[in-house]
């Protein structure tokens, strides 16, 4: 039985001892990934990219806004209340196509950049894990507590710009 009691409290202390060498660090990836300066840079280019096409939902939307107006004005003949009621019914499925366009070309463009990102983000925070001895970095998304001190976002988000940079000419 004390031979027993004495084999647990080893096993105790050498967990004990084994946790406390064991280097743990958190990284909020998702933090880390929206403040590169490549997410900035990619946000700012789909918005250029895309205005356009803003541009012209929004006319459009005037347009059926102005169409509603003559409709409920009361002043329209029987026939041209028909053709103005066709002319809005063609502008709404023009408007709903190029929002689903939209949608689609920003999602696949949007998906493209986070999957590019997110890799060189896991590159550059087991490098920074490498370089500091750790042995687990967790994300925060998975962590109830941490201490600040284990935080690595802010590091993790200056190097990646530092091995990522971003140029004018780069997407």
């Amino acid at each position: 039985m004390i031979r027993i009691a004495r084999l647990a409290l080893l096993a105790a202390a050498t967990f004990s001892i084994a946790a406390a060498q064991t280097k743990i660090a958190v990284v909020n990836s998702q933090k880390a990934m929206l403040d590169t300066a490549e997410i900035k840079k990619a946000q700012l280019d789909l918005e250029t990219k895309y205005k356009p096409r803003q541009d012209q939902m929004a006319q459009l939307q005037k347009d059926l806004a102005g169409l509603q107006a003559q409709i409920q004005g009361g002043k329209l003949t029987p026939s041209a209340q028909q053709d103005v009621t066709a002319q809005g019914q063609r502008k709404e499925r023009e408007l709903q196509r190029i929002q689903e366009d939209l949608q689609a070309d920003v999602d696949r463009d949007r998906n493209d950049v986070l999957a590019r990102t997110s890799q060189h983000m896991r590159d550059v925070v087991t490098k920074l894990a490498t370089e500091k001895g750790l042995d687990l970095v967790v994300d925060t998304a998975n962590t109830i507590f941490y201490k600040p001190a284990l935080d690595l976002t802010a590091e993790a988000t200056t190097a990646y710009d530092k091995a990522y940079p971003v140029s004018a000419a780069s997407k």
